[in-house]
């Protein structure tokens, strides 16, 4: 049986990868798929493509780009979630900071350089019309607990991360949420590295197969909202509401996104140049 190792954030977009592993669909495949959480995120996720202990990444259309275009050995092969994600704006509950203006200038607690959470405060920067050199600051705080633990001790003063994931910790006063900033493009892809594509497509083809039969049906299996309210800790209400604005994908990326996402970080100076879409996408 073919070992495979896929790694993604333990949040509920990838709650139809669990049902499929649970069902045992890719085993009757031939394919014995491990899964493992990345808390980390994207930035964690690069590095571990890089070094071959995935093969495999849900992981956010941003940064993968970005790290492809600083020489990842790896390719998108398919969108997952086509719909873009809604960035909540953070700071601690007992924090004085009210708006976003109260911000500028501040710190942003990311989980790692090349992270979504990096990349976006970017883009919300962009979108705020700040200086992008002097009124971006960053501190480094590894995961969500990190960021928890930095605005809290205030070792840093805002954080983004994904709305939904984050909506128990502003419930408990934790976080309060001063804003929203919407990914500009859709949020997740897969990727594989490039050996793994070259050595096994017929595996690689069967898993994007099972996994678009689940994502395809997702939103009809019984009782889904309360599956991911219970297993997230998420209350019923905000699951309705993020299922009925997430929607999941079982093809190819197109070229005007791939375009379109380099444009964007191009001019935000992410990114020093801008790939052909053949040196990102890999069409199986």
């Amino acid at each position: 049986m073919k070992k495979v190792k896929i790694g993604g954030v333990p949040e509920h977009f990838n709650l139809p990868w669990y049902f499929a592993l649970k069902n045992g669909d890719f085993k009757s495949e031939g394919i014995n798929l491990r899964w493992e959480d990345y808390h980390g995120g994207t930035g964690e996720m690069c590095k571990a493509l890089r070094n071959d202990d995935i093969d495999l990444a849900v992981i956010l259309t941003e940064g993968i780009i970005k790290d492809i275009i600083a020489d990842n050995p790896s390719k998108i092969v398919q969108t997952y979630v086509k719909t873009p994600l809604i960035w909540g704006i953070h700071v601690a509950d007992g924090s004085g900071f009210e708006t976003l203006e109260d911000i500028k200038g501040k710190r942003a607690a990311i989980s790692r350089y090349g992270s979504g959470s990096h990349l976006m405060a970017y883009v919300n920067a962009k979108n705020q019309e700040w200086n992008l050199e002097k009124d971006l600051k960053f501190e480094v705080i590894k995961n969500l607990e990190g960021a928890v633990n930095g605005l809290t001790n205030g070792d840093a003063d805002y954080f983004m991360w994904e709305k939904f994931t984050t909506k128990p910790l502003v419930d408990t006063n934790v976080f309060r949420r001063i804003g929203n900033c919407p990914s500009p493009w859709p949020c997740f892809v897969i990727a594989a590295t490039d050996r793994f594509i070259k050595e096994n497509p017929e595996d690689l083809s069967a898993i994007l197969k099972i996994i678009n039969k689940y994502t395809e049906e997702f939103k009809d299996v019984q009782e889904v909202d309360q599956i991911i309210a219970k297993r997230y800790h998420q209350q019923l209400e905000d699951v309705q509401e993020w299922l009925s604005i997430t929607e999941w994908s079982q093809t190819l990326i197109p070229e005007r996104t791939i375009s379109n996402v380099q444009n964007e970080l191009f001019d935000l100076n992410i990114i020093p140049e801008k790939w052909p879409y053949q040196q990102i996408v890999k069409q199986l």
